[in-house]
């Protein structure tokens, strides 16, 4: 009969936390296992290989109703996580994992605008897009990965780091609310990591159907959806210097950090094709954004002298997000109504000018 060994099962239904020792200094409290781990990564992989060997084997572009199919099954997929976090290890950690999804989930959402100027700029084929956002995703996950492993690291070893985290998730909130709800810079053509792509990496500016590199007179070469590859790694490195402390201050277990922070980027891919038509009209998501960022850095700055319940932390979130969708939308129609009443009255305008004209004719021809 096979044993597991004792050790890959702690920390199951209602079991104790790890402390894992880092640099012979302190410990780090965690719910996660080796066992979970390995279980975890496992799931994720084979999720990653069933979405390109299987569903997206051929190249097509990805339409609105199976983008959003997809984002509803990663959804679910958190939701179950969750659940089983709750089931395992009580409401506390539950709610740590919904409240880093959801900051996480949020904060990527601002990727989609980079993404929509990016495949814009470069004229990505909308076929080739899920290719690029694929392989983004992946290469997202292992910088996150090592972002999250280094900042439980410091901050087990530095705990005052936690304060540094808020401040600078404040000043990033600041300047996020200065910046226009429309605004994202300028070109990526006149960005200094394209030009430094440019002048260091060889490159074509043909592109090879949805090849990342190309040979042309023996030279191996990168096509401009290579570039566009890189472009999207380094706008999601930028991305995780604010959202990852985010959550850190909600928990300080890298585990729930990890998966909260993976299951959010997962359904990243699909919810672009969803939202990649009409994500300008969120003119608020920007505002929004600072104040969860200010919130967060202050909760940080003030934990040593006031303790925010995770369920306040989620509800204030919670309640921003959707305010700031509901915002945009009445905006929205409001810019729809305006328009049409414009153009009913420039119609009614239209229409009494050629029955005036019509009739001056009829009386002139009298």
């Amino acid at each position: 009969m096979l044993r597991i060994p004792s050790y890959l099962l702690e920390g199951g239904i209602q079991g104790p936390q790890h402390e894992t020792l880092i640099s012979g200094v302190s410990t780090l409290s965690t719910i996660g296992a080796p066992l979970h781990w390995i279980v975890f990564i496992a799931f994720v992989l084979a999720m990653l290989a069933l979405d390109l060997g299987v569903f997206h084997r051929q190249v097509h572009a990805v339409k609105v109703k199976e983008a959003l199919t997809w984002s509803l099954v990663w959804v679910a997929l958190a939701a179950c996580f969750g659940g089983l976090v709750f089931y395992a290890f009580g409401p506390e950690r539950a709610l740590e994992f919904a409240t880093g999804y959801v900051i996480e989930k949020a904060l990527s959402v601002d990727n989609l605008f980079v993404f929509v100027v990016l495949f814009g700029a470069f004229r990505v084929p909308q076929a080739a897009q899920h290719r690029v956002l694929f392989w983004g995703v992946l290469g997202a996950l292992v910088m996150r990965a090592l972002f999250i492993a280094a900042g439980s690291a410091l901050l087990t070893r530095f705990s005052w780091l936690i304060y540094l985290f808020g401040a600078f998730l404040v000043f990033t909130a600041i300047k996020l609310w200065r910046e226009k709800s429309d605004g994202h810079g300028d070109s990526p053509l006149d960005s200094k990591i394209y030009k430094l792509f440019m002048r260091f990496v060889p490159t074509t500016s043909e592109p090879d159907g949805y090849r990342f590199f190309t040979r042309k007179n023996g030279r191996r070469l990168a096509t401009p959806l290579f570039m566009v590859l890189v472009l999207v790694e380094v706008t999601d490195l930028i991305f995780a210097v604010d959202s990852i402390p985010a959550v850190f201050a909600v928990t300080r277990d890298p585990f729930i950090v990890f998966t909260s922070n993976v299951f959010a980027i997962l359904g990243l891919r699909s919810l672009y094709f969803v939202l990649a038509d009409f994500v300008q009209r969120f003119h608020y998501l920007k505002p929004a954004l600072a104040i969860v960022l200010g919130f967060v850095g202050v909760k940080m700055l003030a934990m040593g002298v006031v303790h925010v319940p995770i369920w306040l932390s989620l509800s204030v979130i919670c309640g921003t997000l959707v305010g700031a969708v509901l915002l945009s939308l009445a905006r929205e129609r409001r810019r729809l109504a305006e328009a049409a009443t414009e153009a009913a009255t420039t119609e009614a305008a239209a229409t009494e000018a050629a029955a005036t004209e019509a009739a001056a004719t009829e009386a002139a021809a009298r």
